[in-house]
C-alpha cells in the first residue's frame, strides 16, 4: 500500500519533468501528419488582423490524442528518451488558420503545479501571481517526439497548436510570447514545465515556434509576458517588422511602377514636342465628321477659294468626280476644280479584337508571378508552405525541363496588374525576393 502511495506521488514529479530532453531545436525531417478539422473547446482568434477568410472553423488540424507509446521511457534527472532526436514535419504546417487560444480564468491543474520542486539539481518557485509578468530571454521549441504525450498538467501536447512550457508560471496559464528580432507574437497555453537550460525561458510548441519564425535557427531572441483576462494586451495594435516590410515593399513597387508610367509618358511628350507644328496639329482628335468639314469662321486665312483648295490639299480631301483617283499629288499652280460633293463622315474604326485569355489565363488570373525557380521539390514545396503560412492563397508548383534537369516552378496568380503590384510586396517581404511577372 505504501509502495502504491510513493507510485501515486512519484508520477506527478517525473511529470514535471518530461521535457527537461529539449537542449536543441527538433531535426528535420521526421514524422507526424496532421489531417481532418475538429474546433477545439474554447479556441479563439486574439492576435492582430484576424485569420484569413478561407481559414475553416476552428484548426485546420486534428487535436491530438494521447500515445500510449509515448509512456515512461525516464532517465536520470526526469529526461524523456535522451538518446532520441526530436523532429518535426516534413511540411510547414498553416499556422496562419490555426486559432491563437481564449485567455480565459482556469483553476490550477492538481497536478504539475508542486511548489517548490527540484530538476538537475535546481530548485524552482510556482507563481502564485502572474499579473506583471514580463521576461526575456532565448525560446525553443519542441516537435514530433512529444506529439501525444501527455504535458506535466496531463494536458496532451498538440505540436499544431498554440501552447509553450514554462518553469514558474502556474499550469495552466496564458502568456504572449514576441519574437524581437522581427516582431511577430503569438498566444499560447502554459501547460507544460521547462526549458531547464540556462539563458532559456520558453519552451514553444512547434506551430508557435512556426508563427514566431524560430524554426530556421531553432531558437529566438523573445519576451514572454503573462495574459490575464482583460488585459490591454491580448489585442497586438503595432505592425510587426514583417509586415512593415511587406508594406514598404509593395509602396515601393508602387511608387517604381509611378515612375515607370511618368518616365513613359515623359518620353511621347518628348517624341510629340519633336514633331513640326502642321503634322502636330493634324494629328490632334477630332469628332467624327469634323475632320472633313472646312469651317470659315474657324480659319486664320480668308474664306476664298485658293485657301479652300489649300485646306483640301491638306486634308486629303477630293472633289467626288465619278472618275479613278490618280496617286500623284496635285500641283501648287494647277486649277481650282468646283466642289461637288463632299464624302460622308467616314466610319469609325472598328477596333482589332482583343486576343482570347489562354487556358491558364482563364484559370489562374490575366497576371502571373513567378517567386522562384527550385532544384529540389521539397525545398518548392516548404517554399509554398511558407507562402500559405503567410495567407496568400492560390500558389502552385510546375516543373519544367531546362538544360537537362527539371526546375521546379513557384508560380502565384493575381487577378491584374495592381493586386499584382501588392502581391508582389507581400512575397518580398517574407525573403522571397521581387518575384517577376510571367507569360504562360
Amino acid at each position: 500500500m505504501n509502495t502504491i502511495a510513493r507510485s501515486r506521488w512519484l508520477i506527478p514529479g517525473l511529470l514535471i519533468l518530461a521535457l527537461a530532453a529539449c537542449s536543441s531545436a527538433p531535426k528535420k525531417p521526421g514524422g507526424g501528419t496532421a489531417s481532418g478539422s475538429s474546433k477545439p473547446s474554447g479556441a479563439v482568434v486574439q492576435g492582430k488582423g484576424g485569420r484569413p477568410a478561407h481559414c475553416p472553423d476552428g484548426s485546420p488540424y486534428k487535436a491530438a490524442s494521447e500515445d500510449p507509446s509515448t509512456r515512461g521511457d525516464y532517465r536520470a534527472g526526469g529526461l524523456y528518451k535522451p538518446g532520441v532526436n526530436d523532429s518535426t514535419p516534413t511540411y510547414i504546417p498553416n499556422v496562419a488558420c490555426i486559432p491563437e487560444p481564449e485567455v480565459v480564468d482556469l483553476p490550477r491543474s492538481p497536478v504539475g503545479n508542486k511548489s517548490p520542486y527540484v530538476v538537475l539539481g535546481k530548485q524552482y518557485q510556482v507563481m502564485d501571481k502572474t499579473r506583471g509578468y514580463a521576461e526575456k530571454g532565448t525560446a525553443s521549441y519542441y516537435g514530433a517526439k512529444f506529439h501525444g504525450r501527455l504535458t506535466s498538467n496531463r494536458e496532451v501536447y498538440d505540436m499544431y497548436a498554440f501552447t509553450a512550457a514554462h518553469k514558474t508560471l502556474p499550469l495552466p496559464s496564458f502568456a504572449r510570447v514576441t519574437n524581437l528580432d522581427n516582431g511577430e507574437s503569438v498566444i499560447v497555453r502554459v501547460n507544460d514545465r521547462g526549458p531547464f537550460h540556462d539563458g532559456r525561458v520558453v519552451d514553444l510548441s512547434y506551430a508557435a515556434a512556426v508563427r514566431l519564425g524560430i524554426t530556421q535557427r531553432g531558437t529566438g531572441n523573445v519576451e514572454v509576458r503573462a495574459l490575464a483576462p482583460g488585459d490591454d494586451n491580448l489585442m497586438v495594435d503595432k505592425p510587426s517588422r514583417r509586415e512593415r516590410r511587406e508594406v514598404a515593399a509593395a509602396a515601393a513597387a508602387a511608387t517604381t511602377a509611378s515612375a515607370t508610367a511618368a518616365r513613359r509618358a515623359s518620353d511621347m511628350d518628348a517624341l510629340v514636342g519633336k514633331l513640326p507644328a502642321a503634322m502636330a496639329t493634324a494629328t490632334a482628335a477630332k469628332p467624327a465628321g469634323e475632320q472633313y468639314r472646312y469651317r470659315v469662321a474657324d480659319s486664320a486665312k480668308p474664306g476664298n477659294a485658293d485657301n479652300f483648295d489649300h485646306w483640301m490639299r491638306d486634308n486629303g480631301v477630293r472633289v467626288a468626280t465619278g472618275k479613278p483617283a490618280t496617286t500623284q499629288a496635285a500641283s501648287v499652280n494647277s486649277a481650282p476644280v468646283a466642289v461637288a460633293a463632299l464624302p460622308a463622315a467616314a466610319p469609325a474604326a472598328r477596333p482589332a479584337p482583343a486576343p482570347s485569355a489562354s487556358l491558364s489565363q482563364q484559370v489562374l488570373g490575366s497576371v502571373l508571378l513567378q517567386v522562384a525557380s527550385f532544384a529540389s521539390r521539397d525545398n518548392a514545396t516548404r517554399a509554398l508552405g511558407q507562402l500559405s503560412s503567410a495567407g496568400i492563397a492560390g500558389a502552385s508548383i510546375s516543373d519544367i525541363v531546362s538544360g537537362g534537369r527539371t526546375l521546379w516552378r513557384l508560380r502565384v496568380p493575381a487577378p491584374d496588374h495592381a493586386s499584382a503590384s501588392e502581391l508582389a510586396g507581400r512575397i518580398a517581404g517574407l525573403g522571397f525576393g521581387a518575384p517577376q511577372i510571367v507569360k504562360d
